[in-house]
C-alpha cells in the first residue's frame, strides 16, 4: 500500500470506554503508512479502552483545530456516547465536513455524526443488533440513509466512511487509507 508520509490524522477517542481494536489497528496502519497520528479526546492523561488499553491523549478537543488535519476519525466502543451530544464535537466534525477533509467513524460513532448534521441525505451504517436499533433510529433521525453494512461493514460516501463494529475495522482503515492517496 502507499504511503501517507505528509497526512496528519486525528483519532478522537472517548477517556474511558474506547474501543480498543478499533483503536489500535487503524492506528497500526496508518503509522504503518508513515501518517502522523494524533490522539484526540476531551482531557489529557491516559485514556482507557473497553478492554483496558490504554492511551496517552495527544491533545484535548478544545485545543484540537481542523486546519491541521487530513482526516478525523471518531472511534467506537460505549464510552463515544458521551460524544452525542457533545457540541464541541460537533463543532469540530462540522468544519471538518465544511473543509472537505475525510471523516471516519465505527461502530456507535457515526450516531455522533448524524447528530452532527453532516449524513443529511447520505449513506452510512452504525452499529446495531436485533435487539438495539437505537443508534440506527438517531441515523435515520439525522437523515442518513442506513446501510446494513453486511457486505463488508463498512459504508463510504464521499469522503465520509463508516463502519458497523470491530469486525470491520481493517477495511474501515483501508479505506480511509484510500481515500488520503
Amino acid at each position: 500500500m502507499e504511503n501517507l508520509h505528509s497526512k496528519k490524522i486525528a483519532l478522537v477517542i472517548a477517556f474511558e470506554n474506547f474501543r480498543d481494536e478499533e483503536y489500535f489497528i487503524p492506528k497500526g496502519i496508518f503509522k504503518k503508512q508513515e501518517a502522523e497520528v494524533v490522539t484526540v479526546s476531551s482531557q489529557t492523561g491516559t485514556a482507557i479502552g473497553t478492554q483496558g488499553g490504554e492511551v496517552e491523549v495527544d491533545l484535548t478537543l478544545d485545543d484540537f483545530q481542523v486546519n491541521g488535519f487530513d482526516a478525523i476519525i471518531l472511534i467506537g466502543g460505549s464510552g463515544a456516547q458521551d460524544y452525542f451530544e457533545n457540541a464541541r464535537v460537533h463543532q469540530i466534525i462540522r468544519e471538518a465536513f465544511e473543509k472537505d477533509k475525510v471523516i471516519g467513524a465505527i461502530c456507535i460513532a457515526p450516531a455522533i455524526l448524524a447528530k452532527a448534521g453532516i449524513l443529511k441525505g447520505r449513506e452510512a451504517t452504525v452499529w446495531s443488533t436485533a435487539l438495539d436499533k437505537s443508534a440506527v433510529k438517531i441515523l435515520q433521525d439525522g437523515g442518513a440513509i442506513w446501510q446494513d453494512g453486511r457486505t463488508n461493514g463498512v459504508t463510504i460516501d464521499g469522503k465520509i466512511v463508516t463502519a458497523n463494529g470491530p469486525d470491520a475495522v481493517q477495511e474501515f482503515a483501508e479505506e480511509i487509507s484510500k481515500l488520503l492517496m
